[in-house]
């Protein structure tokens, strides 16, 4: 038995804050909570006034390649192919790589470029370093694109040049570590993650996340409660378990649960690839409205058989038609679930989500990576993009995510973009569509500070809803997780 003292429980409910209580947690459960509760044979940990939150969850993150992303080339700072091809020679000056092996680099954002992303850019910059047997593969910022020199196309048996969507996708996990290597990888990146108060993550990688999540905790990876996402090539397997979404996976100690079906209905903004209502602006052609992924007749017959079994939907989409098509689906099916990134809506579908009972499962520090690609390409429709007061103020229930790696696994930047819509220095970006602090943070829990409910907690050093402009950089003294510490500053 632990009995946590002298806290200050952070008020969710936008009511004033109550004076220090103490919990006491036995069995990885709140078992009370209330001021001056007497020690038994508790180990007490005197939290000196410090705030308390319930523990943090990331609602939608890729953690194989949130993991593998921090350990590749970082070129998010490059503003043109050039100055991302020189990132590349600079990294093979300094890290020589061999003869037909890969240099993977994350994060180029081309869409506010002038020069073409031509894969001669990416062999020229190899050759510079003295490398022109070295393959050069870039992913781009959003995950839908990958940009491939012609030595690495050699390797890969592909085309030079960019790839996106669906062929993206079926190149992206051959970039992948070994199995092992990767989960040690996933291993320091979960204890970075319980580090900033996470506790919990739906993990929609592409991938078996039952069996990767199931050998993963049985290793000890226990960091994290997971909820595995399943993809369709999967759902079968799935069905055929008779397993639900919420379900726990038995030899898991609790920390696994099935998740929702993930299917990505459209594309990106960056890619140019979301699937909209009006066109992009520029030259016409067939994909100036985007990319439609799945369409409505692929896309229902796989909610409903998945709802069918108590599977829940987590529907991509991010163009404002991919939104309304994603809604009509869940009227026509009556799935339960989520929308992932709702990020342009049509005015008239933001009562729908509450209507529908649909979650909208929203990633709020890409509206600030975007910011400036939404005011040159779909200027027109700016103020409809990351609706989020409107969507609250319309009964959705909100919850947020990082999808990292397009942003990385902290939950404080969701929480600080959701409630400042600034960062840099910048002014905020349509402030009017900010939430107020508690409801980002209300937005990121899944569980309360009360008798029954787990042990699964975070304190902090500061007062959360004292300055939003604090929020990013949020010190985080200690992380709990069904009663044990996954984390403890000092």
């Amino acid at each position: 038995m632990t009995l946590l003292s002298g806290a200050r429980l952070v008020p969710l409910d936008g009511g004033a804050a109550a004076g220090p209580v103490d919990l006491r947690v036995l069995d990885g459960v709140l078992a009370e909570v209330g001021p001056g509760l007497a020690p038994g044979r508790d180990e007490v940990v005197d939290l000196e006034g410090r705030w308390l939150l319930p523990g943090l969850w990331d609602a939608h993150a890729h953690v194989g390649q949130w993991a593998t992303v921090r350990r590749r080339l970082d070129v998010s700072t490059a503003r043109s192919a050039r100055e991302a091809g020189a990132l590349v020679t600079e990294r093979l000056r300094a890290q020589p790589q061999a003869a037909g092996s890969l240099l993977v680099g994350y994060g180029y954002r081309d869409v506010l470029w002038d020069e073409p992303t031509d894969a001669d850019v990416l062999d020229e910059a190899a050759r510079a370093a003295g490398a022109p047997d070295v393959g050069v593969v870039l992913v781009c910022g959003d995950l839908h694109s990958g940009w491939i020199s012609g030595v690495a196309a050699a390797v890969l048996g592909l085309s030079p040049g960019v790839l996106r969507e669906e062929p993206w996708f079926a190149v992206a996990g051959r970039l992948d570590p070994d199995e092992a290597t990767l989960d040690g990888w996933v291993a320091e990146a979960t204890r970075a993650a319980a580090a900033r108060g996470l506790v919990g993550v739906l993990d929609v990688e592409m991938t078996d996340n039952l069996r990767a999540w199931q050998r993963r905790i049985g290793a000890g990876h226990t960091w994290l409660r997971v909820s595995a996402g399943v993809w369709p090539d999967y759902l079968d397997g799935v069905l055929a378990r008779e397993l639900a979404t919420g379900d726990v996976i038995e030899g898991t100690s609790g920390l696994l649960s099935q998740g929702p079906l993930k299917v990505i209905t459209d594309g990106s903004l960056n890619t140019r690839t979301a699937y909209c209502h009006d066109a992009y602006p520029g030259p016409g052609g067939a994909l100036t409205h985007g990319v439609l992924n799945v369409p409505p007749d692929e896309l229902e017959p796989l909610m409903a058989a998945a709802a069918r079994h108590g599977v829940h939907a987590a529907i991509h989409a991010i163009g404002d038609r991919a939104n309304t098509l994603a809604l009509d689906a869940f009227e026509r099916t009556g799935a339960r679930g989520s929308i992932e990134h709702a990020q342009l809506l049509a005015p008239a579908d933001v009562p729908r989500f509450a209507a529908l009972g649909v979650a909208a499962s929203v990633q709020p520090e890409h509206l600030l990576d975007d910011r400036d690609a939404i005011d040159a390409t779909w200027a027109d429709r700016a103020g409809r993009c990351y609706p989020l007061r409107s969507l609250h103020e319309a009964g959705a229930r909100l919850v947020l995510g990082s999808d990292a790696p397009v942003a990385p696994m902290d939950p404080w930047l969701a929480i600080s973009a959701a409630a400042t819509r600034a960062r840099d220095g910048r002014a905020p970006w349509h402030p009017e569509q900010t939430v107020p602090t508690a409801v980002a943070l209300a937005s990121s829990v899944r569980s309360r500070l009360a008798p029954g409910e787990p042990a699964d907690l975070v304190v902090l050093d500061a007062d959360p809803l004292a300055d939003p402009a604090g929020l990013r950089t949020m010190p985080v003294a200690g992380t709990m997780l069904a009663g044990r510490w996954t984390f403890r500053a000092g």
